[in-house]
């Protein structure tokens, strides 16, 4: 056992100790408190730093990691979406190396900036090869899109024997996820709903709200994401337009509860937010990539107000300079000021893993928790950490303790 000295121990579920010491044996917390008198435990001080739980990057899609600068912001965002689109079929084979070594990058990226668990949304799994190889913990979301509902319960069910093919470890494990309402038909949510249900723990995702063309599509029939589908011949003529907000839609249709991810929310008003306050659905919120991709600036402020619970996502880097926890963070520093500081770093630790389904592992520093934990160098003499901490860290103050091996 080896016990952990700094000027800041941050448990998240608690306020921060000044002068506190973490305690681990192997890869597992065993206590924590202020800074006790020296005893036969090995200690090492790591001076004036914060000690806090790994980050969670709810919301990210490595697959996409090889697009790193590939593609200009977007003023609208369907626009963006072809440009996505159209970058992928540039690259048709998912497993082709450049794709594959752009995976593991993005991984280590991830790990370098102190992230400890991701959710990972992949269309072709390719990522769950490298995520199992590394030291992050994932839930890797299989994401299904079709707007035709032809055999929706044949497609999802094929989609559940190539999850069921793989094998999942507790560090990393597999779920389901539907795109987006106005690229999933309702039979095909309906599917991928009952397909979860069969498993109370799994979770599920889906990008919701995110543009005012999805808005628009959902409540009209019309506008640009209308346009887009009948470009691909993927227009189903027998889908009415539910008339309604698409969280409205996808409540009323049964798909959203309290295992539930629901990514971006750009354009979510205050009942669409109550609603997923009632069903206790977390709210996934990306703003770096919204900006990029036309969505629009997320209403953090309105997030925190409602009382939803709120995660922190990067998504890829297509469309965010960075896989950085840290700087999302500093990002809804800005666009938010008046949330609290603890607040914000609640949402990227103990919020996203409990979103994912990993609250009794990760996101919180407690006796009999993973010490994956980070030792973040702060200035002497700093008294609000935590709002240092959503400031703006860079990989270089971060060091992981990492069960035991952080150097003294």
């Amino acid at each position: 056992m080896i016990r952990y000295h700094a000027s800041w121990v941050l448990p998240i579920g608690d306020p921060p100790i000044r002068d506190g010491w973490v305690a681990v044996d192997r890869d597992r917390v065993v206590a924590l408190g202020k800074r006790a008198p020296a005893d036969t435990t090995t200690e090492c001080d790591l001076g004036s730093a914060a000690i806090l739980p790994g980050l969670v990057n709810a919301h990210t899609h490595l697959e996409l990691s090889y697009l790193r600068g590939a593609l200009p912001p977007a003023s609208e965002f369907v626009t963006w979406i072809r440009s996505v689109m159209g970058a992928r079929r540039s690259r048709p084979d998912p497993e082709a190396a450049e794709i594959v070594q752009s995976v593991e990058c993005g991984i280590e990226e991830s790990i370098r900036s102190g992230t400890a668990l991701v959710g990972d949304i992949s269309n072709t799994l390719v990522t769950f090869g490298p995520l199992e190889r590394s030291r992050l913990a994932a839930l890797v979301f299989y994401e299904l899109i079709r707007f035709v509902p032809t055999d929706a319960d044949r497609f999802v069910e094929a989609a559940c024997r190539t999850l069921d093919a793989l094998v999942a470890t507790a560090r990393v494990r597999t779920s389901l996820a539907a795109h987006a309402p106005y690229s999933v038909a309702p039979l095909v949510l309906r599917a991928i709903r009952r397909a979860s249900d069969r498993d109370p723990f799994a979770r599920c995702s889906v990008h919701l709200s995110e543009a005012v063309e999805e808005v628009e599509f959902i409540k009209t029939g019309g506008g640009p994401c209308r346009a887009l589908l009948e470009e691909l011949g993927v227009w189903n003529p027998s889908w009415v337009a539910p008339g309604v907000s698409p969280v409205q839609y996808l409540d009323e249709g049964g798909f959203l509860d309290s295992r539930v991810l629901a990514v971006h929310g750009v354009q979510m008003s205050s009942s669409d937010l109550a609603r997923l306050v009632a069903r206790g659905v977390t709210l996934v919120t990306c703003p770096r990539s919204n900006g990029h991709t036309g969505a629009g600036t997320p209403p953090i402020e309105e997030f925190y107000e409602s009382g939803v619970r709120v995660a922190v996502g990067t998504d890829s880097l297509a469309s965010s300079p960075d896989l950085s926890v840290f700087a999302e963070l500093a990002t809804m520093r800005a666009l938010a000021p008046s949330v609290p500081a603890p607040a914000l770093l609640d949402s990227a630790t103990r919020q996203g893993a409990r979103a994912l389904g990993f609250e009794s592992e990760y996101g919180s520093i407690e006796p009999g928790k993973r010490a994956r934990l980070l030792a973040v160098t702060v200035p002497g003499g700093t008294d609000d950490v935590e709002e240092y901490l959503v400031s703006g860290i860079h990989s270089e103050q971060i060091r992981w303790i990492d069960g035991g091996n952080a150097k003294c």
